[in-house]
């Protein structure tokens, strides 16, 4: 039997994510490599990356974006550090980016007032428990379970508390209401396929009056401080950055966000992720040995599509690298906390084609590796 074609970018990791069809360097504008980030040309670079950004999101009047340090991951931290203890926290985990906020606010910040909801991978907690009287810290998408919230509806127009959003693996990919996250964080390498080591951090008017007029009883690192005598340093959201940025991922940045731009806006890329979606839906429902990990069909990500497999998990380890060997797919193991199992890739930066190909690999090597032990 002669093998299928196999994908022409086997590129399906979920983080840092493919590179957008057509990536080349050598079209970046790098006229700001060597230069000063507070250059007019280094600070004019990153202060289109937080308009650009803000523009393509549709964000609310008012709303800030900045870039900062340390990814999603940083950008988060900044936020839980600066915001939480003012009331009582609502954590909600059902996967491991989940669980490192609560260890954040259980164990580093040690609040007292926190209540916490958790699911097992595949699952969500119950979003109707939630209350926003206090602030609420939860994912959008869980990027290692690929379980995400079904749509904002959850969120209350009029809240008391600040709804804190780890977005990384759905800005840009699923239709965020930005009107109810009162701080929204991701990165670059993600659903844009960009640079890692850079987070972006967006700030609703909530978010600033709690910043401006509450101080954390903890000291605070000069790397998470957004205000100086109890103002916003709004120079952050305007291309003033708080410590050097990387102007190479800057630029490849800029470039992922024109490439956005090409396509139409946001809209474009949230239907290219849930056609890939399709792809490996049509594919699981003719093929029973092959399940999504998320049980409720509203809540499958479109972004990190995760799948479990009729197989022992040294198995499915072996399939995975088989997969690795052929140059098919790279990095489509399940995340080390997860069940075993695949994970791949589906954002927008994945051609419809490639991914078409890789399912079909996917039944090739299981009956390989399974079917024929």
């Amino acid at each position: 039997m002669q093998s299928p074609a196999k994908p022409n970018n086997p590129n399906f990791s979920s983080g840092p994510c493919s590179k957008r069809p057509g990536y080349a360097v050598e079209n970046l504008q790098l006229n700001t490599l060597g230069r000063s980030h507070r250059s007019s040309l280094g600070k004019d670079a990153l202060s289109q990356a937080c308009l650009k950004t803000a523009e393509l999101l549709g964000l609310p009047e008012g709303y800030r974006v900045g870039v900062v340090p340390a990814s999603d991951t940083g950008a988060m931290e900044m936020a839980m550090w600066s915001l939480l203890g003012q009331r009582g926290v609502d954590v909600l985990a059902w996967e491991s980016f989940g669980k490192g906020w609560v260890t954040d606010i259980t164990k580093q910040l040690k609040l007292d007032n926190v209540r916490l909801f958790e699911a097992d991978y595949g699952y969500l907690p119950d979003l109707d428990a939630v209350d926003f009287n206090n602030d609420v810290v939860f994912t959008w998408n869980g990027t290692t379970s690929g379980v995400k919230v079904p749509n904002g509806d959850w969120i209350p127009d009029e809240r008391e508390g600040l709804s804190i959003c780890d977005a990384t693996s759905a800005a840009f990919a699923m239709d965020i209401p930005w009107q109810k996250i009162d701080v929204g964080t991701f990165s670059w390498q993600k659903v844009l396929g960009g640079e890692g080591a850079h987070g972006m951090l967006v700030l609703s008017p909530r978010a600033v009056e709690r910043l401006e007029s509450y101080t954390p009883p903890w000291p605070m690192p000069k790397i998470f401080r957004m205000t100086k005598g109890g103002k916003l340093i709004e120079g952050i959201f305007k291309g003033a950055t708080i410590n050097t940025p990387s102007m190479l991922c800057v630029a490849d940045y800029l470039d992922a966000l024109s490439w956005v731009e090409s396509l139409g806006g946001v809209q474009a890329l949230i239907d290219k992720s849930n056609n890939n979606l399709a792809i490996v839906e049509e594919f699981v429902s003719a093929n029973e040995w092959l399940s999504f990990l998320a049980h409720d069909p509203h809540t499958i990500s479109n972004t990190s599509i995760c799948l479990t497999l009729d197989a022992e998990p040294d198995q499915v380890k072996q399939i995975v690298k088989l997969l690795e060997q052929e140059k098919v797919a790279y990095d489509i193991g399940a995340y080390r906390d997860a069940p075993a199992g695949i994970r791949i890739w589906g954002g927008a930066t994945v051609e419809a084609e490639d991914l078409n190909k890789l399912m079909s690999w996917i039944a090739l090597t299981y009956d390989q590796v399974v079917k024929q032990a």
